[in-house]
């Protein structure tokens, strides 16, 4: 007897992996875009739910930015019924301008409008699509950002409720399920709009893979897989750091010494914290703004006080590193 198709037999196998400690009975959704990853993991899901003893079903989120973004998204949960996944529902989402640029608020929105849908459905799991290529692709964007170890590392396997079966698969494993489903999945017609930073990047990737050979984008994900190792360990004794590090004697704010003999390493992650805590939003704190704070340590000549994302003021006074509110007056 023949058995499946290798690139099905792969994806089926990648869902599986996810599926081993959820609960008999559990509902798992499916995030669907109609395109060629997400189609090949609602694929493998209707195939492994039910023999796990659970439901299968699918989310599709319409960002509503394009003309025929609702035609898409619908004939995408046709897709999803006819493969058996059941529930499946279209939600729309509305794609706020916050100057973080189309990409990212795009995300923003539908991993809203997922959570949303998983907690209203009761969904164990949210499963997306990502590959090795996605992968690939983020850390290249880290690198030209020049971020640290944490962008670096990429994008993580689970996060939450947040599942990527498919991060250890190439691109070319989704397109061949796909085929061998029959399934003729939607070509985003902004996969080859080079406004998009991540276009640039996959065409990037291209011309490396061409040039350095083949495997290049595989080394980028397993270095990613690598650094988030580090990046984990060192985010941890970053917060037992900060959990240990002392108030300012007699007065508010940390102690500027017990600061000061951190290693760099953990203070800059520790920086991050403290401005986390004070208020600003932990996306937006970059490596230039912790730069910045750590310099009111290694580099002291007066300055101050810095602002920080989230309309937070960090000054340097009497022995102290203080985070405080700025004044609407003074933004």
């Amino acid at each position: 007897m023949t058995g499946p198709d290798p690139a099905v037999a792969a994806a089926r196998l990648a869902v599986r992996e996810h599926l081993k400690d959820v609960p008999e009975g559990s509902l798992v959704v499916a995030a669907v875009s109609g395109g060629t990853d997400s189609m090949a993991l609602a694929a493998a899901l209707a195939f492994e739910a039910p023999r796990a003893g659970m439901r299968g079903g699918a989310v599709i989120v319409d960002h509503q930015l394009q003309d025929e973004s609702s035609t898409v998204a619908h004939r995408a949960a046709a897709t999803c019924r006819q493969l058996g996944l059941s529930p499946v529902e279209v939600d729309t989402a509305d794609v706020p301008t916050t100057g973080a640029g189309p990409e990212a608020d795009a995300r923003t929105a539908r991993y809203a409008v997922l959570d949303a849908a998983a907690t209203r459905l009761g969904a164990a799991l949210i499963l997306v699509g990502h590959t090795r290529d996605d992968q690939a692709e983020q850390v290249l964007l880290g690198l030209a950002r020049g971020s640290g170890a944490r962008s670096l590392s990429g994008m993580p396997v689970r996060r939450g409720r947040v599942v990527r079966p498919f991060l250890a698969l190439p691109r070319a494993t989704t397109r061949a399920v796909c085929a061998a489903h029959g399934i003729e999945p939607w070509d985003d017609p902004h996969n080859g709009d080079e406004s998009f930073r991540r276009v640039r990047a996959r065409k990037v990737l291209e011309i490396l893979e061409a040039e350095l050979g083949p495997g290049f984008g595989a080394a980028l994900a397993r270095s990613a897989d690598l650094l988030r190792e580090d990046a984990d360990h060192l985010e941890e004794l970053a917060r037992r750091a900060r959990a240990e590090l002392p108030n300012a004697p007699g007065q508010p704010g940390v102690d500027l010494d017990a600061l000061a003999a951190l290693p760099r390493a953990i203070r800059t992650r520790v920086w991050r914290i403290l401005a986390s805590e004070a208020g600003a939003p932990i996306a937006d704190v970059s490596a230039a703004h912790v730069e910045s704070l750590d310099a009111l340590l290694t580099s002291w000549h007066g300055q101050g006080p810095l602002h920080v994302p989230g309309g937070i003021a960090v000054a340097r006074d009497d022995g102290a590193i203080r985070f405080s509110p700025i004044a609407v007056a003074d933004r």
